[in-house]
């Protein structure tokens, strides 16, 4: 397959030879196969897939919430080629079975995947260092959906086994000592409470640990979800990385008088100041990574009081139409997007064949109109949840997503030869089936 007239992130415009599934030349006025194998894409963005290290996709145990085939048909639809599930399923992800069972659901994404181990009391890290883990964690210094916080003694015994294995650490870094207990005498219908109880000073301070934790060890600490510019900052100094979400990028405490539970995350949204901060973060590159927590629960389960409601809130199909679409306004570059959701997390995570559209690479590709907005509506998404905080709000969708050369999700208003069974019937995707990155 020829893709001709493409404009990457950086402004060359490029044609790009596909064979098989890696990405065989990339250059001006290429030869190529027959017409009928190009794709014209003048006047569009090509971008590598986008690499979401931390997504929860909840099978096993919850397939009500999300199943691997919805979840990653989602990602598929955002430009997403590759999705890395959190370890807090039923039954968690610590032992052999437990990852063995995971990795056979997984069989059914049509993107490549990671699959993180996790460490509770029970853990077995000589079962999960044998099997093909993308990276410890998330280890959750705090209890979060799944209860699988965990204290110091065995986080520190977890981070000496990691860095013997050369494995990644994702923390969750929130410290309960810190949370403000008094706020907890606030009405269950205050949607600002749960923002007030897991403090801004809880973050910083679990960031400040962890990295200390690392360091003794020599292991390498990636800092999930940061959520406050102390938090980040905190990570910088230690030489660790960090990844920030949608939400709290474009989200903050101004916004839950309308979210109402639908708000309720770990860690929780913050101060429109604080946001603000995190965002000119992102923007100068002290931010590593942008990263979903894609975390699916039902409207019914979401909609009950502030202190009863799960957290989290979905977000792995609109990630990088959010980006593009502020990109689009000029408060980011394309070259910072392209980095923040494909290059670093490959790099960071040593992907060395993601991440880039360069001769050698796979063909992991996303190709979308730059100026084809849309208002983002639940209704429209693929998620099972059906819903999204960011409701209302303008994303720039993909067109087309390709999966190692195989075109996984394409949108109608995109001609690709051969793709008739791609069609309304088919909802655009294929069939597909996508890899463990591991393996």
């Amino acid at each position: 397959m020829l893709i001709r007239n493409a404009t990457l992130a950086d402004g060359r415009s490029v044609d790009v030879r596909i064979e098989g599934e890696r990405i065989a030349a990339v250059g001006s006025r290429l030869s190529g196969g027959r017409e009928d194998e190009e794709i014209d894409a003048t006047g569009r963005l090509l971008l590598p897939g986008a690499i979401d290290v931390h997504v929860h996709f909840r099978e096993p145990g919850f397939p009500h919430k999300e199943t691997w085939k919805t979840g990653s048909r989602s990602a598929a639809a955002g430009g997403v080629t590759t999705v890395v599930d959190q370890p807090n399923t039923d039954p968690p992800t610590v032992d052999g079975p437990s990852f063995d069972e995971k990795a056979a659901l997984a069989e059914e994404s049509c993107v490549d995947y990671g699959i993180n181990g996790g460490v509770t009391e029970e853990w077995e890290p000589d079962e999960l260092f044998d099997r093909p883990i993308f990276a410890l964690g998330e280890v959750f210094l705090a209890d979060s959906t799944g209860e699988m916080g965990i204290g110091t003694g065995l986080f520190e015994r977890a981070v000496e086994r990691a860095a013997e294995a050369g494995v990644v650490v994702t923390v969750h870094a929130e410290d309960a000592t810190r949370f403000s207990e008094p706020v907890r005498e606030r009405a269950r219908d205050d949607p600002d409470a749960w923002s007030a109880y897991r403090t801004a000073e809880a973050e910083a301070a679990a960031v400040e640990r962890a990295c200390e934790v690392g360091e003794r060890s020599d292991a390498e600490i990636h800092i999930a979800h940061t959520s406050t510019p102390e938090g980040i900052d905190a990570a910088k100094r230690a030489g660790a990385t960090c990844e920030v979400t949608p939400h709290h990028l474009f989200l903050s405490r101004e916004d839950l008088d309308e979210l109402g539970t639908f708000g309720r995350m770990n860690p929780p949204l913050r101060s429109e100041n604080r946001r603000r901060g995190v965002l000119e973060r992102v923007r100068d590159g002290r931010v590593d990574v942008v990263a979903t927590d894609h975390a699916p629960h039902t409207r019914e389960e979401k909609d009950a009081g502030i202190w009863d409601a799960p957290s989290g809130v979905p977000g792995v199909e609109t990630m990088l139409p959010l980006l593009l679409a502020e990109a689009g306004r000029g408060s980011l570059s394309y070259e910072r997007v392209r980095d923040l959701t494909a290059a670093n997390p490959a790099r960071i995570f040593d992907l060395p064949r993601k991440g880039r559209v360069a001769t050698g690479h796979n063909a992991d590709l996303v190709l979308v109109d730059p100026e084809a907005t849309r208002e983002i509506r639940g209704a429209d998404l693929r998620s099972k949840a059906g819903w999204t905080p960011f409701e209302g709000r303008t994303g720039v969708f993909p067109e087309l997503t390709m999966v190692r050369g195989n075109v996984v999700y394409l949108a109608e208003t995109l001609r690709v030869p051969d793709r008739e069974s791609m069609g309304p019937e088919s909802g655009g995707f294929d069939e597909h089936t996508g890899r463990n990155v591991r393996e």
